[in-house]
């Protein structure tokens, strides 16, 4: 939950926030498929942005179950904070950011460098440099570029990657990696 908004969570979401608890002992790491390996019966995600100040620390998903509360802040969590637009995050973005990170077995949480980018934003920054794309997945609300003090950009990048679920680009020279759920590649050292 944001700090901010935390009055904002449903009962039932509250209930079952606090019956995930008993769930965070048992990992699922060998049953789980896919690019959800590691994801568990409840996903968590945990963020900060150095840009505006707000963390985000909150589970948005138990058995099957998206937490629509939950998944409104991380949508506004990841808005573009140069014109504050707020975009629909794709819930598979979000997915592989949380399986990377229960697959790195880190309690740090992101910090957020991009998540949704307005065309505006997209412009500017294509402007000042040759690698942001014109139809970035940023723009789509696919993306997002984010950091960990206690993992390296390849740490970070092989866990993602091993989701198998979408993009995974390495930015060694700015300390970040980009993550999205087109389809599958790599790319940068």
């Amino acid at each position: 939950m944001t700090e901010s908004s935390s009055l904002s969570m449903t009962r039932r979401g509250l209930l079952r926030a606090f019956a995930a608890t008993t769930l965070v002992a048992a990992p699922t790491f060998s049953n789980a498929a896919g690019f959800l390996r590691g994801s568990g019966d409840i996903r968590r995600i945990r963020m900060y942005s150095g840009r505006t100040g707000e963390r985000l620390d909150t589970i948005y998903w138990i058995e099957g179950d998206y937490i629509k509360d939950a998944v409104k802040e991380i949508h506004k969590f990841m808005r573009d904070w140069r014109t504050d637009g707020v975009k629909e995050i794709d819930l598979r973005t979000i997915d592989i950011m949380a399986a990377s990170h229960n697959m790195m077995d880190v309690s740090e949480p992101y910090m957020l460098l991009s998540g949704y980018r307005s065309p505006q934003t997209n412009a500017m920054l294509r402007s000042r440099s040759r690698g942001v794309a014109k139809n970035s997945l940023h723009m789509k609300g696919q993306a997002a570029d984010l950091r960990l003090a206690s993992r390296s950009v390849s740490q970070m990048a092989r866990a993602a990657s091993a989701c198998r679920a979408g993009g995974v680009g390495r930015y060694s020279g700015s300390n970040f990696v980009h993550m999205d759920c087109g389809p599958v590649r790599t790319w940068g050292r």
